[in-house]
């Protein structure tokens, strides 16, 4: 379904936010008294295309950072993770990296908080957005958070036209994040209008909900309605219960979660879906896909950062075979 069977250039582009986590490097206390904290790369696209770049793929990236030593330390590490960084523009005008402090008071109780405050990201301008640097990519992958505010909303509209004019399949990663957003209702237009021209989307239950703009939904509801439109595939995520793929034939896979010590609850989404992707691309069944996602998501979990934790192949196969015997 998403193999690059043209050769292009690129995998996968992901479009979106990059910004800056601060994670706690004490563990087991609030974030008050809490005095050291490591920096990572974040950001949901940023976190999905830096771990299937760690997978193999070859990933591009689009999107704004300031032009300070926050946004250079974003694109030097995501271009060492062997990202494309080219179509990565630089905010000239003052806007700032987004920051998200982690709280890892236990392995049930961690906490994000969020500087959202005048971002850098959510001013990616439509006339930024390249042709041709979509045109060279066999998939695209929207992150939801991008469709926030304008102008990044804009440009998610364009680069979405680019692909579907360029046979360049797109991904919609749902990536909620209430605090972004002006009202349920507003998100619920916008995601269900991106929703509609995707050929995948994958989100959790609850991120279903708000891009239906309701609560109690079912799978069986979900899938109905997107299927009266373009996408071929639905991810429905349901955390330790496992995950569920549709697809338009009528066929459902169920993918297990992975037993893993986990020490954080968050990275968990964006490496599920960097290892779904990869296999997918690489020519595997959804089945298997699943696996590949669970167990991708398992390995993140149980270590300190998001994107500095993406598996390689060789781990997430690993945890496979041991979990299957």
């Amino acid at each position: 379904m998403l193999q690059n069977e043209k050769q292009r250039k690129f995998d996968l582009i992901t479009l979106g936010r990059a910004c800056i986590d601060l994670n706690a490097v004490e563990y087991n206390r609030p974030m008050e008294e809490t005095l050291t904290f490591s920096k990572y790369v974040g950001g949901s696209p940023a976190n999905i295309a830096i771990g299937a770049a760690k997978l193999g793929l070859q990933v591009g990236f689009i999107g704004k950072v300031p032009a300070d030593q926050h946004g250079r330390f974003i694109r030097h590490s995501m271009k060492k993770s062997g990202v494309d960084v080219s179509c990565m523009i630089d905010d000239t005008e003052g806007r700032k990296a987004g920051l998200a402090f982690t709280e890892i008071k236990s392995p049930e109780e961690c906490s994000i908080l969020m500087y959202r405050e005048n971002v850098a990201d959510l001013f990616l301008r439509p006339d930024e957005i390249e042709e041709e640097y979509i045109a060279a990519a066999s998939a695209l992958l929207i992150s939801g958070t991008a469709l926030a505010a304008s102008p990044s909303r804009e440009a998610v509209f364009k680069a979405v036209s680019i692909a579907r004019d360029n046979d360049t399949k797109v991904i919609f990663e749902l990536d909620y994040r209430g605090y972004t957003w002006k009202s349920p209702q507003e998100t619920s237009i916008y995601y269900s209008a991106i929703a509609e021209q995707s050929d995948v989307v994958i989100g959790t239950r609850d991120e279903f909900d708000v891009l239906e703009g309701k609560e109690g939904g079912t799978n069986e509801a979900t899938v109905a309605r997107l299927f009266r439109y373009r996408p071929e595939l639905v991810v429905i995520k349901h955390g330790v219960q496992g995950s569920y793929a549709y697809t338009r034939d009528g066929k459902v896979h169920r993918g297990l979660a992975y037993k893993s010590k986990v020490l954080k609850t968050f990275g968990a989404g964006d490496s599920y879906a960097a290892a779904f992707l990869y296999a997918l691309m690489r020519g595997k069944e959804i089945a298997e896909a699943l696996k590949y996602a669970s167990a991708s998501a398992a390995i993140v979990v149980s270590k300190h950062s998001s994107s500095e934790a993406m598996p390689t192949v060789a781990e997430i196969e690993q945890l496979i075979a041991a979990q299957s015997q």
